[in-house]
């Protein structure tokens, strides 16, 4: 795939499921209504905030990292030529899903709405699933030992301290 092709069917697919997930639904549930800060304590709207601010990075990186240095996208129909071991990649193996329930977690704290915890727990579990079930058995098969060394030293969910380095 040309690095062209692949920055339109990224940014293609970042507007069909990045601004579902955690756009759209999210002010389904919410309208991005303020309501009360959850248990009257307003330094949730703050952290919730910050949740955003670390969380959208992460998603447009990766979204990037994908069509520019993998040559493909996110979707499973037009998957990465290189698998993909630098920026946000080097502390978490999946800062697209660890972005994107950031951001609905952060929706919830900013705008008090316990009802976008219950939505991010969803998401969450789909990931989780989706990455067990598909993702992480296609990537075993494409890219053997490289995607085996790499599990060995990036965690799927906490993100690590310190950066990793791959010895290639």
């Amino acid at each position: 795939m040309q690095k062209s092709t692949a920055i339109l069917g990224s940014f293609v697919f970042f507007v069909l499921a990045p601004g579902i997930v955690m756009g759209l639904v999210p002010w389904w549930i919410s309208h991005w209504e303020m309501r009360p800060p959850l248990v009257g304590f307003f330094g949730f709207r703050i952290i919730g905030a910050l949740l955003i601010a670390v969380g959208a990075p992460m998603l447009l990186d990766s979204f990037a990292r994908f069509a520019i240095q993998g040559l493909g996208t996110p979707a499973p129909v037009l998957p990465t030529r290189h698998l993909v071991v630098s920026g946000f990649y080097r502390y978490v193996r999946n800062p697209m899903y660890v972005g994107g329930v950031a951001i609905i977690f952060g929706q919830g704290l900013l705008f008090g709405d316990v009802r976008l915890f219950a939505y991010g727990m969803f998401v969450w579990l789909a990931s989780h699933l989706f990455v067990l079930g598909y993702e992480e058995p296609k990537l075993r098969k494409t890219f053997a030992h490289q995607y085996s060394e790499y599990c060995r030293n990036v965690p799927r969910w906490i993100p690590r301290l310190k950066a990793w380095k791959s010895e290639r």
